[in-house]
């Protein structure tokens, strides 16, 4: 090949000793401008992006490769998530692809899952001024994850009041999920933390259930007290035990704790035995 010094003037009299090829006759696929016009849908957006260049037609061609993999019943998919999906607000899009069956396993690491959690039971995050420095945050409670701001307390919350109730709550069931983000909460962190108590009460494996949303629709601000919830609710599994506290059949079991934490929330309330001595 014929070097031509940075700088050099033309010369036609010099040939390029390469044959140039013409892409169209090598059977090369030609790219296409991305005309925003033709696009009617975003599925039609992502096609005409493959035709694209750079990260905008590898976007294109994961549209491809997505719907290969889905309609393909041979095909078990594994989604891997890390960094902060779940603050980035895109929980709800993760929630679909389980849902209808786009994946059929999800690894995920500890730290998405423990933000998940706090935004399952109603709790939020927030956009960082950057204004503001990480100092000042730290001073504040916030963890700041890029842009965004989460309450230390959030990540604190569920595992308090697990630990507090003998139990421990890894998982959040889409039904109340919805339940807690449909709900107002006008501006009542008492009624969120009573709901969510009161569910956690009812709670006997490691999902967390929310009846007073899930089954009776929003809580008013009638709702009972945690104190009285947790009342009615031990009665009724010592009354189903005939009193009897330990056990496999005893009410300990029956609300998923330890006889003695049992003990201690029946003296707390004050509930006792008819004829049993105070």
């Amino acid at each position: 090949m014929l070097r031509v010094p940075r700088h050099a003037h033309y010369d036609p009299s010099v040939t390029d000793a390469r044959e140039f090829h013409d892409g169209r006759e090598d059977g090369l696929v030609a790219l296409e401008s991305l005309d925003l016009d033709k696009a009617t849908s975003f599925s039609s957006l992502l096609r005409a992006m493959s035709k694209t260049a750079f990260s905008g037609r590898s976007l294109g061609e994961a549209l491809d490769v997505t719907l290969a993999m889905v309609r393909d019943p041979d095909c078990k998919v594994v989604l891997t998530l890390s960094g902060a999906m779940t603050i980035a607000k895109m929980g709800k899009v993760i929630s679909k692809m389980i849902d209808t069956g786009m994946v059929q396993a999800v690894v995920s690491t500890g730290a998405l899952m423990a933000h998940g959690m706090s935004e399952a039971v109603g709790l939020t995050h927030y956009r960082h001024d950057p204004t503001v420095s990480d100092e000042e945050l730290f001073d504040k409670g916030y963890n700041r994850v890029y842009d965004t701001l989460e309450m230390e307390a959030n990540l604190n919350y569920v595992e308090e009041f697990s630990s507090r109730m003998g139990k421990t709550i890894t998982q959040v069931p889409r039904r109340t999920m919805e339940a807690l983000q449909r709900h107002p909460w006008p501006g009542n962190v008492r009624e969120l933390r009573n709901v969510i108590e009161h569910g956690a009460i009812l709670t006997t494996g490691e999902t967390l259930r929310v009846p007073l949303l899930e089954d009776e629709g929003p809580v008013s601000a009638a709702a009972p007290t945690l104190a009285d919830s947790e009342r009615e609710l031990i009665l009724r599994a010592l009354e189903a035990t005939r009193w009897r506290i330990k056990g496999s059949k005893g009410a300990a079991a029956a609300l998923g704790l330890h006889p003695s934490t049992l003990y201690s929330r029946m003296k707390k309330l004050g509930i006792r035995q008819s004829g049993e001595s105070p």
